[in-house]
């Protein structure tokens, strides 16, 4: 009886595609359209940090909220009347703050997916070759300090329940205003978008191996799923509320919107 060698197996190459993608359609149009929405945010953001109409009584501009600088924040527009930053700091009140909400976006897994897709091209879309030689993923710097998005979750609670502070004393104080009902749906948007982070689902019962044994938190956890399954909606969503919000209190205290229940 003669003994056979197993054959070696095949090895298959992957295939070789010369053009950039067999996509037909208009596969560029979502980058596109995502690059220009998120550069409209950074750009308002600049804006907003050089703009000083940031308060008329009873709104406040939430790019400027909570504000902390005990000069160049008005007396009404300090959380509990406190001002902790001195007088030494002169420069526009958002810069003490806007590096978290910011943080938290800049690393939320939705918005590193639409960045990555549509300012680095890593990859444009799906089935798109990108115009890297190589992927190293978010082990190395910067991008592993992508890790640190649950700490700027902490941060963007205590911000989000703020603006709700500052909404519900603009309905308080101005009922009939069109800005206090702005500021809530813009802090409505906030704290949905917030709650619906990847994070706040692991933290509510993610480690969980038991919901049975915890029903409380297992009612948070599904709760909190209904909206993370929102997530990227309550993104955009929240991302352009902030910003028209913000617009809209910065034009009544200009005086360019002047009307009886403005």
């Amino acid at each position: 009886m003669t003994q056979t060698t197993p054959e070696a197996p095949v090895r298959r190459q992957r295939a070789q595609v010369k053009v950039r993608t067999l996509r037909t359609d208009r596969w560029w149009l979502v980058p596109f359209v995502t690059f220009l929405g998120l550069s409209s945010f950074l750009v308002y953001g600049v804006w907003a940090i050089i703009d000083t109409s940031i308060f008329v009584e009873p709104y406040i501009a939430p790019f400027a909220s909570p504000c902390l600088a005990a000069v160049t924040c008005p007396e009404g527009a300090r959380v509990f009347g406190w001002a902790p930053i001195g007088d030494w700091y002169t420069l526009s009140p958002g810069l003490l703050i806007l590096a978290l909400p910011g943080g938290f976006r800049l690393t939320c897994y939705y918005y590193r997916k639409s960045y990555y897709r549509s300012f680095w091209l890593s990859p444009p879309a799906c089935a798109v070759q990108e115009p890297h030689g190589k992927y190293t993923g978010e082990r190395r710097f910067p991008l592993i300090m992508q890790n640190i998005h649950r700490y700027f979750f902490y941060a963007a609670i205590v911000i989000g329940l703020v603006l709700a502070y500052d909404a519900v004393l603009a309905v308080v104080h101005k009922p009939d205003g069109l800005g206090s009902w702005i500021l809530i749906a813009n802090a409505v948007l906030i704290n949905a978008y917030t709650a619906s982070c990847h994070s706040c689902r692991h933290i509510t019962a993610g480690r969980l191996n038991h919901f049975s044994r915890h029903p409380l938190r297992y009612r948070a956890w599904t709760f909190v799923s209904k909206l993370n399954a929102k997530h990227q909606q309550l993104a955009w969503a929240s991302m352009f509320s902030v910003m028209g919000a913000d617009l809209y209190v910065r034009l009544v205290a200009k005086g360019i919107i002047a009307f009886p229940f403005a």
